[in-house]
Protein backbone atom coordinates (compact mmCIF):
# COMPACT_ATOMS: atom_id res chain seq x y z
CA UNK A 1 0.00 0.00 0.00
CA UNK A 2 2.85 2.35 0.84
CA UNK A 3 4.55 1.83 -2.51
CA UNK A 4 1.27 2.21 -4.41
CA UNK A 5 0.26 5.39 -2.60
CA UNK A 6 3.71 6.95 -3.10
CA UNK A 7 3.57 6.18 -6.82
CA UNK A 8 0.31 8.15 -6.97
CA UNK A 9 1.25 10.99 -4.65
CA UNK A 10 4.65 11.70 -6.22
CA UNK A 11 3.36 12.68 -9.71
CA UNK A 12 0.55 14.75 -8.19
CA UNK A 13 3.02 16.54 -5.92
CA UNK A 14 5.34 17.17 -8.86
CA UNK A 15 2.51 18.55 -10.99
CA UNK A 16 1.33 20.89 -8.22
CA UNK A 17 4.88 22.07 -7.59
CA UNK A 18 5.38 22.80 -11.27
CA UNK A 19 2.06 24.65 -11.44
CA UNK A 20 3.11 26.77 -8.47
CA UNK A 21 6.45 27.55 -10.11
CA UNK A 22 4.70 28.60 -13.32
CA UNK A 23 2.41 30.93 -11.39
CA UNK A 24 5.43 32.36 -9.58
CA UNK A 25 7.13 33.02 -12.92
CA UNK A 26 3.94 34.68 -14.19
CA UNK A 27 3.97 37.03 -11.20
CA UNK A 28 7.65 37.80 -11.83
CA UNK A 29 6.90 38.57 -15.47
CA UNK A 30 4.09 40.97 -14.52
CA UNK A 31 6.28 42.70 -11.92
CA UNK A 32 9.32 43.00 -14.19
CA UNK A 33 7.25 44.29 -17.09
CA UNK A 34 7.05 47.68 -15.36
CA UNK A 35 10.69 47.76 -14.27
CA UNK A 36 13.18 49.95 -16.05
CA UNK A 37 15.06 49.72 -18.28
CA UNK A 38 12.69 47.93 -20.59
CA UNK A 39 14.47 45.72 -23.15
CA UNK A 40 12.83 47.32 -26.18
CA UNK A 41 15.38 46.07 -28.71
CA UNK A 42 15.06 42.50 -27.46
CA UNK A 43 11.27 42.85 -27.64
CA UNK A 44 11.39 43.97 -31.29
CA UNK A 45 13.84 41.23 -32.24
CA UNK A 46 11.76 38.53 -30.57
CA UNK A 47 8.51 39.83 -32.07
CA UNK A 48 10.08 39.72 -35.53
CA UNK A 49 11.49 36.25 -34.93
CA UNK A 50 8.19 34.84 -33.65
CA UNK A 51 6.28 36.45 -36.50
CA UNK A 52 8.72 35.02 -39.05
CA UNK A 53 8.17 31.45 -37.84
CA UNK A 54 4.37 31.72 -37.50
CA UNK A 55 2.97 33.98 -40.24
CA UNK A 56 3.31 31.58 -43.18
CA UNK A 57 2.06 28.46 -41.32
CA UNK A 58 -0.83 30.49 -39.91
CA UNK A 59 -1.91 31.71 -43.35
CA UNK A 60 -1.63 28.21 -44.82
CA UNK A 61 -3.72 26.74 -41.99
CA UNK A 62 -6.31 29.55 -42.08
CA UNK A 63 -7.20 29.01 -45.75
CA UNK A 64 -8.42 25.37 -45.50
CA UNK A 65 -9.86 26.04 -42.05
CA UNK A 66 -12.03 28.89 -43.35
CA UNK A 67 -13.01 26.75 -46.33
CA UNK A 68 -14.06 23.82 -44.13
CA UNK A 69 -16.10 26.08 -41.85
CA UNK A 70 -17.79 27.74 -44.81
CA UNK A 71 -18.58 24.48 -46.58
CA UNK A 72 -19.92 22.82 -43.44
CA UNK A 73 -22.04 25.76 -42.30
CA UNK A 74 -23.23 26.37 -45.85
CA UNK A 75 -24.36 22.76 -46.21
CA UNK A 76 -26.11 22.79 -42.82
CA UNK A 77 -27.85 26.13 -43.36
CA UNK A 78 -28.95 25.02 -46.82
CA UNK A 79 -30.67 22.03 -45.24
CA UNK A 80 -32.45 24.42 -42.88
CA UNK A 81 -33.54 26.65 -45.75
CA UNK A 82 -31.70 29.76 -44.54
CA UNK A 83 -29.13 30.27 -47.29
CA UNK A 84 -29.16 34.03 -46.75
CA UNK A 85 -27.45 33.55 -43.37
CA UNK A 86 -24.52 31.51 -44.70
CA UNK A 87 -22.11 34.43 -44.57
CA UNK A 88 -23.18 35.44 -41.08
CA UNK A 89 -22.79 31.93 -39.67
CA UNK A 90 -19.40 31.43 -41.33
CA UNK A 91 -18.05 34.76 -40.11
CA UNK A 92 -19.31 34.13 -36.60
CA UNK A 93 -17.71 30.68 -36.46
CA UNK A 94 -14.37 31.92 -37.81
CA UNK A 95 -14.11 35.02 -35.62
CA UNK A 96 -15.41 33.58 -32.34
CA UNK A 97 -13.75 30.16 -32.38
CA UNK A 98 -11.77 29.48 -35.53
CA UNK A 99 -9.22 32.27 -35.48
CA UNK A 100 -8.39 32.02 -31.73
CA UNK A 101 -7.97 28.23 -31.96
CA UNK A 102 -5.70 28.42 -35.02
CA UNK A 103 -3.73 31.17 -33.30
CA UNK A 104 -3.39 29.02 -30.18
CA UNK A 105 -2.12 26.05 -32.18
CA UNK A 106 0.51 28.06 -34.03
CA UNK A 107 1.61 30.09 -31.00
CA UNK A 108 2.01 26.94 -28.91
CA UNK A 109 3.49 24.73 -31.62
CA UNK A 110 5.80 27.11 -33.48
CA UNK A 111 6.49 30.11 -31.24
CA UNK A 112 6.41 28.29 -27.90
CA UNK A 113 8.76 25.54 -29.02
CA UNK A 114 11.18 28.10 -30.50
CA UNK A 115 11.28 30.13 -27.28
CA UNK A 116 11.76 27.01 -25.18
CA UNK A 117 14.61 25.78 -27.39
CA UNK A 118 16.30 29.19 -27.26
CA UNK A 119 16.11 29.61 -23.49
CA UNK A 120 16.85 25.92 -22.91
CA UNK A 121 20.05 26.10 -24.95
CA UNK A 122 21.09 29.18 -23.00
CA UNK A 123 20.40 27.37 -19.73
CA UNK A 124 22.44 24.25 -20.50
CA UNK A 125 25.32 26.47 -21.69
CA UNK A 126 25.10 28.15 -18.25
CA UNK A 127 24.43 31.57 -19.75
CA UNK A 128 21.50 32.06 -17.36
CA UNK A 129 23.71 31.30 -14.35
CA UNK A 130 26.34 33.71 -15.67
CA UNK A 131 23.72 36.46 -15.94
CA UNK A 132 22.67 35.86 -12.34
CA UNK A 133 26.29 36.05 -11.19
CA UNK A 134 26.64 39.40 -12.97
CA UNK A 135 23.51 40.70 -11.22
CA UNK A 136 21.33 40.62 -14.33
CA UNK A 137 17.80 39.36 -13.83
CA UNK A 138 17.12 36.81 -16.63
CA UNK A 139 13.37 37.27 -16.23
CA UNK A 140 13.58 41.00 -16.95
CA UNK A 141 16.28 40.65 -19.59
CA UNK A 142 15.07 37.59 -21.52
CA UNK A 143 11.63 36.38 -20.41
CA UNK A 144 9.60 39.61 -20.35
CA UNK A 145 10.46 40.66 -23.95
CA UNK A 146 9.61 37.18 -25.22
CA UNK A 147 6.28 36.98 -23.40
CA UNK A 148 5.23 40.46 -24.56
CA UNK A 149 6.34 39.62 -28.10
CA UNK A 150 4.21 36.47 -28.08
CA UNK A 151 1.20 38.47 -26.88
CA UNK A 152 1.66 41.06 -29.64
CA UNK A 153 2.19 38.47 -32.38
CA UNK A 154 -0.78 36.39 -31.16
CA UNK A 155 -3.10 39.41 -31.42
CA UNK A 156 -1.83 40.20 -34.92
CA UNK A 157 -2.05 36.56 -36.02
CA UNK A 158 -5.65 36.42 -34.82
CA UNK A 159 -6.52 39.29 -37.13
CA UNK A 160 -4.66 37.61 -39.99
CA UNK A 161 -6.50 34.32 -39.47
CA UNK A 162 -9.85 36.15 -39.35
CA UNK A 163 -9.22 37.94 -42.65
CA UNK A 164 -7.78 34.90 -44.46
CA UNK A 165 -10.43 32.56 -43.06
CA UNK A 166 -13.34 34.80 -44.03
CA UNK A 167 -11.84 35.37 -47.50
CA UNK A 168 -11.35 31.63 -48.01
CA UNK A 169 -14.86 30.93 -46.79
CA UNK A 170 -16.29 33.50 -49.20
CA UNK A 171 -14.40 32.01 -52.14
CA UNK A 172 -15.41 28.42 -51.45
CA UNK A 173 -19.03 29.29 -50.68
CA UNK A 174 -19.49 31.37 -53.81
CA UNK A 175 -17.45 29.18 -56.19
CA UNK A 176 -18.15 25.65 -54.97
CA UNK A 177 -21.59 25.96 -53.39
CA UNK A 178 -23.06 28.46 -55.82
CA UNK A 179 -23.75 31.10 -53.20
CA UNK A 180 -24.60 34.70 -53.99
CA UNK A 181 -21.75 37.14 -53.32
CA UNK A 182 -24.08 39.97 -52.38
CA UNK A 183 -26.07 37.85 -49.93
CA UNK A 184 -22.89 36.47 -48.37
CA UNK A 185 -21.49 39.94 -47.73
CA UNK A 186 -24.80 41.51 -46.73
CA UNK A 187 -25.44 38.92 -44.01
CA UNK A 188 -22.23 39.73 -42.10
CA UNK A 189 -24.03 42.00 -39.67
CA UNK A 190 -26.98 39.66 -39.16
CA UNK A 191 -25.38 37.60 -36.39
CA UNK A 192 -21.87 38.96 -35.88
CA UNK A 193 -21.16 42.02 -33.73
CA UNK A 194 -18.11 44.00 -32.64
CA UNK A 195 -17.81 42.31 -29.20
CA UNK A 196 -17.16 39.05 -31.07
CA UNK A 197 -14.01 40.59 -32.52
CA UNK A 198 -13.05 42.07 -29.15
CA UNK A 199 -13.30 38.74 -27.34
CA UNK A 200 -11.35 37.02 -30.12
CA UNK A 201 -8.49 39.48 -29.69
CA UNK A 202 -8.69 39.09 -25.90
CA UNK A 203 -8.45 35.32 -26.31
CA UNK A 204 -5.41 35.72 -28.55
CA UNK A 205 -3.69 37.96 -25.98
CA UNK A 206 -4.42 35.49 -23.16
CA UNK A 207 -3.19 32.60 -25.31
CA UNK A 208 0.04 34.46 -26.06
CA UNK A 209 0.56 35.18 -22.36
CA UNK A 210 -0.01 31.56 -21.32
CA UNK A 211 2.16 30.16 -24.10
CA UNK A 212 4.95 32.64 -23.37
CA UNK A 213 5.07 31.95 -19.63
CA UNK A 214 5.04 28.16 -20.06
CA UNK A 215 7.66 28.26 -22.82
CA UNK A 216 9.89 30.47 -20.67
CA UNK A 217 9.49 28.25 -17.63
CA UNK A 218 10.34 25.09 -19.53
CA UNK A 219 13.24 26.82 -21.20
CA UNK A 220 14.67 27.96 -17.86
CA UNK A 221 14.26 24.49 -16.30
CA UNK A 222 15.25 21.88 -18.90
CA UNK A 223 16.73 18.49 -18.19
CA UNK A 224 20.43 17.78 -18.48
CA UNK A 225 21.99 18.17 -21.90
CA UNK A 226 20.46 18.53 -25.37
CA UNK A 227 18.08 15.65 -24.64
CA UNK A 228 16.62 17.64 -21.75
CA UNK A 229 16.02 20.61 -24.05
CA UNK A 230 14.21 18.40 -26.55
CA UNK A 231 12.02 16.95 -23.82
CA UNK A 232 11.29 20.47 -22.53
CA UNK A 233 10.15 21.52 -26.01
CA UNK A 234 7.77 18.55 -26.25
CA UNK A 235 6.40 19.22 -22.77
CA UNK A 236 5.88 22.89 -23.65
CA UNK A 237 3.73 22.06 -26.66
CA UNK A 238 1.60 19.50 -24.82
CA UNK A 239 1.03 21.57 -21.66
CA UNK A 240 0.33 24.72 -23.65
CA UNK A 241 -2.21 22.97 -25.87
CA UNK A 242 -4.11 21.69 -22.84
CA UNK A 243 -4.14 25.03 -21.03
CA UNK A 244 -5.06 27.03 -24.13
CA UNK A 245 -8.08 24.89 -24.95
CA UNK A 246 -9.19 25.05 -21.32
CA UNK A 247 -8.73 28.83 -21.30
CA UNK A 248 -10.73 29.06 -24.55
CA UNK A 249 -13.58 27.15 -22.91
CA UNK A 250 -13.60 29.44 -19.86
CA UNK A 251 -13.43 32.66 -21.88
CA UNK A 252 -16.17 31.50 -24.25
CA UNK A 253 -18.48 30.57 -21.38
CA UNK A 254 -17.92 33.92 -19.65
CA UNK A 255 -18.42 35.85 -22.90
CA UNK A 256 -21.66 34.10 -23.78
CA UNK A 257 -23.00 34.86 -20.29
CA UNK A 258 -22.00 38.53 -20.34
CA UNK A 259 -22.70 39.50 -23.96
CA UNK A 260 -26.09 38.37 -25.32
CA UNK A 261 -26.30 37.04 -28.85
CA UNK A 262 -27.40 39.56 -31.45
CA UNK A 263 -31.13 39.56 -31.92
CA UNK A 264 -31.84 37.70 -28.66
Amino acid sequence: MGVGSSSIVRPVHGALTQAGNIVELFVDVVRNTFRRPFQFREFIEQAWFIASVTILPTALVAIPFGAVVSLQTGSLIKQLGAESFTGAASVLAVIQQGSPIVTALLIAGAAGSAVTADLGSRTIREEIDAMKVLGIDPVQRLVVPRVLAMILVAVLLNGLVSVVGITGGYFFNVILQGGTPGAYLASFSALAQLPDLYVAELKAAVFGLIAGVIAAYKGLHPGAGPKGVGEAVNQTVVITFLLLFFANLILTMVYLQIVPAKGS
